[in-house]
C-alpha cells in the first residue's frame, strides 16, 4: 500500500513537473518574442498571451485540422496559435489590429518560412472576411459578443473559441437558471454550444483576473421541437431574427420580471408606443396562450416562446 501511494505521488509530481515545464517554454519563448520587440501587452485590450503548451496544443487538436481546411484566426498576437495551425492546416487567415503585433507576427512567418499565412492588420469587426470553413481562435475578450454574432453570420463548419468563463457558461445557460441570458437565447436558433475544456488564468500573460472556457460552435439549422407548428424553418428570416433579437434584448433587460412588465419597461427596444399606450396593448389581449406567456418571468420562458411572442405582438 504504501509503494503504490508514493508510485501515485511520484507520477503527480512528475505530471506537475511536466505542465510546469510546458508553461515555463512556452512562457519563455512568448517573453522572448516581447521583449525583443519592446512590446508591452495591455490586458485592457485583450492581450492575454497563453502560454501553456499543452492547453495551446489541446486548442489546435480540438479542430481536427486537415490539409483542406482554411482556418480564420482572430487576435493572433504573436503566433502562439497561428504556427501551429498552419502546421496543419491548408491556409491561415490571421486578422490582427494592433499595428506593431501585426508587424512582429509578419516578421516571424516570414523568418520561419510560413507561407500559407494570409495576415490581415484591421479591425475583424469592421472587415469583411475571406473565406474560410473553421475557426480556432484565443479571442480578444472585450469583443466577444460581436465577434461570436458576426461569425454566424457565415457559413462555416465548427469554431473552436476561447472565452471567459463566464460568458462561456451564458452562451448555453438552461432556461430558468442563473446563466440563461439573452446570449444564450440568441445564440439557441443560430449554434450548437459545448464546453470542451477550462484554462486557469495561470496559462496566460498578463494573468487575467478570470479563468477561460474552450468552446466549440457548430452552427445549425434551427429545430422547432413542433412548439410552433404553424412557423417552418424557412420561416426564421433575417427580418424574423431581428424581431426576436429586439424581443430578446427588451426582456432580458429585466430577466426577473413578468414579460408583460418587461416589455412594458423596456417598450423603446420594440416600439414607438407609450407606457400607457403599451399597457392597454397587451391588456387588451384575448388569447389565453399569450397572456400565460405574458404572466411567466422572464428567466422561465424558453427561446421558442420568445420567438412566438415576438411574432405574435404586433407595436
Amino acid at each position: 500500500m504504501f509503494l503504490k501511494e508514493q508510485q501515485r505521488g511520484i507520477m503527480k509530481r512528475n505530471n506537475d513537473n511536466l505542465t510546469k515545464n510546458n508553461v515555463d517554454s512556452l512562457a519563455k519563448q512568448t517573453k522572448s518574442i516581447l521583449n525583443k520587440y519592446n512590446i508591452k501587452l495591455n490586458k485592457n485590450l485583450g492581450q492575454n498571451y497563453l502560454i501553456d503548451r499543452n492547453k495551446r496544443d489541446q486548442i489546435v487538436n480540438f479542430g481536427n485540422l486537415t490539409k483542406d481546411d482554411v482556418v480564420l484566426e482572430i487576435g493572433p498576437g504573436i503566433g502562439t496559435l497561428t504556427t501551429e495551425l498552419s502546421a496543419k492546416a491548408k491556409k491561415v487567415i490571421a486578422i490582427e489590429q494592433d499595428t506593431s503585433i501585426f508587424k512582429i507576427l509578419k516578421e516571424r512567418l516570414e523568418k520561419e518560412n510560413i507561407d500559407n499565412v494570409e495576415l490581415i492588420n484591421d479591425d475583424a469587426l469592421n472587415v469583411d472576411f475571406p473565406k474560410f470553413n473553421k475557426i480556432v481562435s484565443n479571442l480578444p475578450y472585450q469583443i466577444s459578443s460581436p465577434i461570436t454574432f458576426k461569425f454566424l453570420d457565415y457559413d462555416f463548419d465548427i469554431g473552436i473559441l476561447m472565452y471567459q468563463k463566464e460568458f462561456a457558461s451564458r452562451m448555453n445557460g438552461a432556461v430558468g437558471t442563473k446563466d440563461y441570458s439573452r446570449l444564450s437565447a440568441m445564440l439557441y436558433f443560430k449554434c450548437d454550444v459545448e464546453i470542451l475544456t477550462n484554462v486557469s488564468a495561470e496559462s496566460f500573460i498578463p494573468k487575467p483576473k478570470v479563468d477561460s472556457s474552450v468552446v466549440k460552435l457548430t452552427p445549425k439549422i434551427p429545430k422547432l421541437d413542433g412548439k410552433l407548428s404553424n412557423l417552418s424553418v424557412d420561416e426564421i428570416s433575417d427580418d424574423t431574427f431581428n424581431t426576436y433579437s429586439n424581443f430578446t434584448k427588451a426582456l432580458f433587460q429585466h430577466r426577473n420580471k413578468k414579460v408583460r412588465n418587461a416589455l412594458i419597461d423596456s417598450r423603446h427596444e420594440i416600439s414607438t408606443l407609450d407606457k400607457k399606450e403599451m399597457k392597454s396593448k397587451l391588456n387588451s389581449i384575448t388569447s389565453t396562450k399569450i397572456n400565460d406567456l405574458l404572466d411567466k418571468r422572464v428567466i422561465v420562458i424558453d427561446p421558442e416562446d420568445i420567438l412566438y411572442l415576438s411574432r405574435q405582438l404586433t407595436f
